[in-house]
Protein backbone atom coordinates (compact mmCIF):
# COMPACT_ATOMS: atom_id res chain seq x y z
CA UNK A 1 0.00 0.00 0.00
CA UNK A 2 1.22 3.55 -0.86
CA UNK A 3 2.39 5.67 1.32
CA UNK A 4 -0.48 8.53 0.84
CA UNK A 5 -3.21 5.94 0.93
CA UNK A 6 -1.69 4.69 4.13
CA UNK A 7 -2.46 8.13 5.36
CA UNK A 8 -5.69 8.41 4.21
CA UNK A 9 -6.21 5.23 6.06
CA UNK A 10 -4.67 6.66 9.45
CA UNK A 11 -7.01 9.64 9.09
CA UNK A 12 -9.93 7.56 8.50
CA UNK A 13 -9.07 4.74 11.54
CA UNK A 14 -6.33 6.31 13.10
CA UNK A 15 -2.98 6.95 14.11
CA UNK A 16 -2.32 2.77 15.78
CA UNK A 17 -3.39 0.91 12.44
CA UNK A 18 0.44 2.46 10.75
CA UNK A 19 3.63 2.50 12.04
CA UNK A 20 4.24 5.41 9.71
CA UNK A 21 1.23 7.78 11.25
CA UNK A 22 2.83 7.11 14.88
CA UNK A 23 4.71 10.56 14.50
CA UNK A 24 5.01 13.72 15.61
CA UNK A 25 4.60 15.21 11.93
CA UNK A 26 1.17 12.99 11.38
CA UNK A 27 0.07 13.82 14.64
CA UNK A 28 0.59 17.70 14.39
CA UNK A 29 -1.14 17.77 11.06
CA UNK A 30 -4.09 15.60 12.56
CA UNK A 31 -3.97 18.41 15.82
CA UNK A 32 -4.53 21.65 13.26
CA UNK A 33 -6.81 20.13 10.89
CA UNK A 34 -8.96 19.04 14.31
CA UNK A 35 -8.85 22.87 15.46
CA UNK A 36 -10.16 24.04 11.99
CA UNK A 37 -7.56 24.33 10.22
CA UNK A 38 -8.04 25.35 6.15
CA UNK A 39 -8.58 21.84 5.46
CA UNK A 40 -10.83 20.61 8.38
CA UNK A 41 -13.38 19.19 7.88
CA UNK A 42 -16.35 18.34 10.36
CA UNK A 43 -16.55 14.60 10.80
CA UNK A 44 -19.69 12.99 9.76
CA UNK A 45 -21.53 11.21 12.44
CA UNK A 46 -21.31 7.25 12.05
CA UNK A 47 -24.45 4.95 12.79
CA UNK A 48 -24.24 1.69 15.09
CA UNK A 49 -23.29 -0.08 12.17
CA UNK A 50 -20.85 2.27 10.98
CA UNK A 51 -18.83 2.65 14.40
CA UNK A 52 -18.59 -1.61 13.91
CA UNK A 53 -17.27 -1.39 10.75
CA UNK A 54 -14.71 0.97 11.16
CA UNK A 55 -13.56 -0.98 14.89
CA UNK A 56 -13.46 -3.87 12.70
CA UNK A 57 -11.42 -2.42 10.12
CA UNK A 58 -8.85 -1.15 12.45
CA UNK A 59 -8.00 -4.51 13.28
CA UNK A 60 -7.71 -5.65 10.05
CA UNK A 61 -5.06 -3.12 8.85
CA UNK A 62 -3.40 -2.86 12.22
CA UNK A 63 -2.37 -6.11 11.52
CA UNK A 64 -2.52 -6.67 8.65
CA UNK A 65 -4.90 -9.69 7.72
CA UNK A 66 -7.70 -9.94 5.68
CA UNK A 67 -10.87 -10.33 6.30
CA UNK A 68 -11.43 -14.27 6.30
CA UNK A 69 -8.30 -14.16 8.63
CA UNK A 70 -9.92 -11.96 11.18
CA UNK A 71 -13.28 -14.22 10.85
CA UNK A 72 -11.86 -17.12 11.43
CA UNK A 73 -9.78 -15.63 14.47
CA UNK A 74 -13.44 -14.57 15.63
CA UNK A 75 -14.97 -17.95 15.30
CA UNK A 76 -12.35 -19.64 17.21
CA UNK A 77 -12.39 -17.23 19.90
CA UNK A 78 -15.93 -17.70 20.98
CA UNK A 79 -15.13 -21.14 22.25
CA UNK A 80 -12.82 -19.86 24.62
CA UNK A 81 -13.50 -21.17 27.86
CA UNK A 82 -10.30 -19.93 30.14
CA UNK A 83 -11.22 -16.71 29.53
CA UNK A 84 -13.15 -13.79 27.97
CA UNK A 85 -14.26 -13.68 24.27
CA UNK A 86 -12.30 -10.07 24.03
CA UNK A 87 -9.08 -11.47 25.83
CA UNK A 88 -8.96 -14.45 23.50
CA UNK A 89 -9.16 -12.56 20.16
CA UNK A 90 -6.22 -10.41 21.66
CA UNK A 91 -4.09 -13.43 22.27
CA UNK A 92 -5.02 -14.68 19.04
CA UNK A 93 -3.49 -11.50 16.97
CA UNK A 94 -1.11 -10.80 19.47
CA UNK A 95 0.61 -13.96 19.64
CA UNK A 96 1.28 -14.28 15.83
CA UNK A 97 4.53 -14.89 14.73
CA UNK A 98 4.62 -12.02 12.77
CA UNK A 99 3.20 -9.87 15.56
CA UNK A 100 5.88 -11.08 18.39
CA UNK A 101 8.66 -10.36 15.94
CA UNK A 102 7.39 -7.09 15.21
CA UNK A 103 6.72 -6.26 19.64
CA UNK A 104 10.65 -7.73 20.20
CA UNK A 105 11.70 -4.84 17.96
CA UNK A 106 13.20 -7.44 14.99
CA UNK A 107 11.36 -5.57 12.54
CA UNK A 108 10.33 -1.85 12.55
CA UNK A 109 6.65 -2.62 10.51
CA UNK A 110 4.34 -5.68 10.96
CA UNK A 111 4.68 -5.67 7.38
CA UNK A 112 8.68 -6.38 7.49
CA UNK A 113 7.87 -9.05 10.22
CA UNK A 114 5.93 -10.91 7.85
CA UNK A 115 8.39 -10.94 5.35
CA UNK A 116 10.99 -11.71 7.72
CA UNK A 117 9.19 -14.54 8.93
CA UNK A 118 7.92 -16.17 5.41
CA UNK A 119 12.09 -15.98 4.14
CA UNK A 120 12.72 -18.36 7.37
CA UNK A 121 14.96 -15.26 9.70
CA UNK A 122 13.41 -16.92 12.65
CA UNK A 123 13.19 -20.19 14.69
CA UNK A 124 10.36 -21.44 16.95
CA UNK A 125 11.52 -23.49 19.58
CA UNK A 126 14.83 -24.64 17.77
CA UNK A 127 12.50 -25.34 14.79
CA UNK A 128 12.65 -22.98 11.11
CA UNK A 129 9.50 -21.35 10.55
CA UNK A 130 8.07 -19.55 7.16
CA UNK A 131 4.80 -19.16 8.41
CA UNK A 132 3.86 -15.67 9.80
CA UNK A 133 0.46 -16.66 10.72
CA UNK A 134 2.11 -19.46 13.37
CA UNK A 135 0.42 -18.80 16.69
CA UNK A 136 2.83 -19.12 19.86
CA UNK A 137 1.92 -20.28 23.37
CA UNK A 138 3.49 -19.88 26.82
CA UNK A 139 6.76 -21.44 26.94
CA UNK A 140 8.02 -21.20 23.23
CA UNK A 141 11.11 -19.85 22.55
CA UNK A 142 10.59 -17.87 19.44
CA UNK A 143 14.92 -16.88 17.81
CA UNK A 144 16.39 -14.90 15.07
CA UNK A 145 18.12 -18.41 12.77
CA UNK A 146 21.61 -18.81 13.72
CA UNK A 147 21.94 -18.72 9.61
CA UNK A 148 20.42 -15.07 9.71
CA UNK A 149 22.21 -13.71 12.75
CA UNK A 150 24.93 -12.01 10.10
CA UNK A 151 22.35 -10.42 8.34
CA UNK A 152 22.27 -6.31 8.11
CA UNK A 153 18.59 -7.03 9.16
CA UNK A 154 19.91 -7.73 12.49
CA UNK A 155 23.28 -5.54 12.47
CA UNK A 156 22.39 -2.94 14.94
CA UNK A 157 19.62 -5.29 17.22
CA UNK A 158 21.34 -5.14 20.59
CA UNK A 159 22.21 -1.70 20.28
CA UNK A 160 19.07 -0.23 19.48
CA UNK A 161 17.34 -2.61 22.28
CA UNK A 162 18.32 -0.57 25.10
CA UNK A 163 15.57 2.31 24.96
CA UNK A 164 13.45 0.47 23.67
CA UNK A 165 10.19 -0.99 25.32
CA UNK A 166 9.08 -4.44 24.61
CA UNK A 167 5.51 -6.54 26.09
CA UNK A 168 5.41 -7.65 29.73
CA UNK A 169 4.68 -11.07 28.17
CA UNK A 170 7.58 -12.10 26.32
CA UNK A 171 11.19 -12.32 28.28
CA UNK A 172 13.61 -11.27 25.59
CA UNK A 173 17.43 -12.13 25.57
CA UNK A 174 19.05 -9.59 23.01
CA UNK A 175 22.38 -10.81 23.53
CA UNK A 176 21.08 -14.30 22.33
CA UNK A 177 18.57 -12.91 19.92
CA UNK A 178 15.95 -14.59 21.31
CA UNK A 179 12.96 -14.32 23.52
CA UNK A 180 10.36 -16.89 25.64
CA UNK A 181 6.57 -16.36 25.80
CA UNK A 182 5.95 -16.15 29.18
CA UNK A 183 2.56 -15.47 30.04
CA UNK A 184 -0.58 -14.46 27.96
CA UNK A 185 -1.12 -10.69 26.70
CA UNK A 186 -2.90 -8.19 27.35
CA UNK A 187 -4.62 -5.93 25.19
CA UNK A 188 -2.54 -3.12 27.26
CA UNK A 189 -3.04 -0.09 24.10
CA UNK A 190 -6.77 -0.01 24.49
CA UNK A 191 -6.60 1.29 21.19
CA UNK A 192 -8.61 -1.48 19.60
CA UNK A 193 -12.18 -2.08 20.79
CA UNK A 194 -12.60 -6.07 20.58
CA UNK A 195 -16.35 -5.81 22.51
CA UNK A 196 -17.19 -3.43 19.19
CA UNK A 197 -15.68 -5.45 16.96
CA UNK A 198 -17.04 -9.07 18.17
CA UNK A 199 -20.76 -7.52 17.87
CA UNK A 200 -20.15 -6.35 14.49
CA UNK A 201 -20.04 -10.52 13.77
CA UNK A 202 -22.79 -11.17 16.09
CA UNK A 203 -25.15 -9.37 13.79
Amino acid sequence: MKTIAKYKMCRRLGAGVFEKCQTQKFAAVEQKTVRGGANAKRPKALSGFGLQLLEKQKVRFTYGISEKQLQNYVKASSTAKDMSVTDKLNELLETRLDNVIYRLGFAPTRRQARQMASHGHFTVNGKKSTIPSQHLHTGDIVAVREGSRGSALFADYVKNMKDRNYPSWLKLSPEQMQAEVVSKPKNEEQFLKFETVLEFYSR
